[in-house]
């Protein structure tokens, strides 16, 4: 039977009109009840959330009004939580092949969830990224939630942490009952500065407090949301945190491989046909996928302000150059 809080949050959603937050609730009580052994509630209640789900994209079509895609979060959240939408699919994320097939694994296992629960198994859904920045941690994230039709929250640290003893816990609990009540993928950017080894040099107590909560949650959690905390700083995170993870994926700096990819998308409108590869990439490696992307872009720029209207490889060396010595 549906949890006190399922019901509640079912009520609130349908009080404030959160179309969104009413399916993922019942599809929540759909999977309880499918580990209950209760397939046919199960289905039924499945069944009925794809119908009005249908209803409503055929309303929205019908209507001439827009439709907004973001909803912040209100209430004791706003502030918390950001939802944000990058419109990016998981093939336009230049990746290695080992973190692509990851995804590509993950993606997998939560489409096909109600196979896998027949045999009493969960997908993947709680993940840390870890590598230098500008590698496509955050980018994703967004990935994920696109391919899933689902949104992506991401969870402001600084407003989650305070000075005030006790609080952040406290905060820590209102986003894990959102994780909770709406699916959807929640990024923890930068989680280092929670995710801190206990009883390093610099440990403070109230983070100490935080972090034992935050395995607490993430550990309790069985909600059908995805999870995900990205760091720069893998070395700082404690131990204990690795095995609340599902998965821990590593981001690389881009190879040869990845490199010419990159700027061959973000130099598609110039149709650069006529450059020397092999030193191009020379150059650019050790730079980040980020990094490359602003140097095809400010190539581009001197492009077009030089008339010229076309990219050489002279162009795109200088701008990788200026890129490896931070002259922007």
């Amino acid at each position: 039977m549906a949890t006190a809080e399922q019901i509640m949050a079912l009520l609130r959603s349908h009080a404030d009109k959160d179309d969104q937050r009413f399916y993922s609730v019942a599809l929540q009580m759909a999977a309880r009840e499918a580990r209950q052994g209760h397939q046919k509630l199960a289905n039924d209640i499945k069944l009925m959330v794809e119908k009005s789900q249908q209803r409503g994209a055929n309303l929205s079509l019908a209507s001439s009004k827009p439709v907004s895609l973001i909803q912040q979060p209100k209430g004791d959240l706003q502030g918390l939580l950001e939802q944000t939408h990058t419109p990016v699919r998981l093939g336009e994320v230049v990746l290695t092949k080992e973190v692509h097939e990851h995804l590509v694994r993950v993606l997998l296992e939560q489409r096909q969830k109600e196979k896998l629960a027949k045999f009493g198994l969960l997908p993947r859904r709680k993940l840390l990224f870890t590598g230098p920045p500008g590698t496509g941690k955050t980018m994703s994230a967004a990935a994920l939630a696109n391919e899933l039709h689902i949104p992506l929250y991401s969870v402001v640290l600084d407003s989650l942490i305070t000075r005030f003893m006790g609080e952040t816990a406290a905060k820590l609990r209102l986003i894990f009952d959102h994780i909770r009540a709406t699916r959807a993928v929640y990024l923890f950017d930068e989680f280092d500065a929670i995710g801190t080894q206990r009883g390093a040099q610099n440990d403070v107590g109230e983070i100490r407090r935080v972090l034992n909560s935050f395995l607490m949650f993430v550990e309790q959690d069985d909600s059908e949301s995805i999870i995900v905390a990205a760091t720069n700083h893998p070395e700082l995170l404690d131990r204990a945190l690795n095995r609340r993870f599902d998965d821990i994926i590593t981001f690389d700096k881009p190879e040869a491989a990845q490199i010419r990819q990159l700027c061959e998308n973000r130099l598609a409108a110039f149709k650069p046909t006529q450059l020397n590869w092999d030193n191009i990439i020379s150059a650019a490696l050790g730079l980040s996928a980020a990094e490359i992307t602003r140097a095809c872009e400010d190539a581009a720029k001197d492009a077009v302000l030089s008339q010229s209207g076309s990219i050489s490889t002279d162009l795109l060396l200088k701008a990788i150059e200026r890129r490896k010595k931070g002259q922007f």
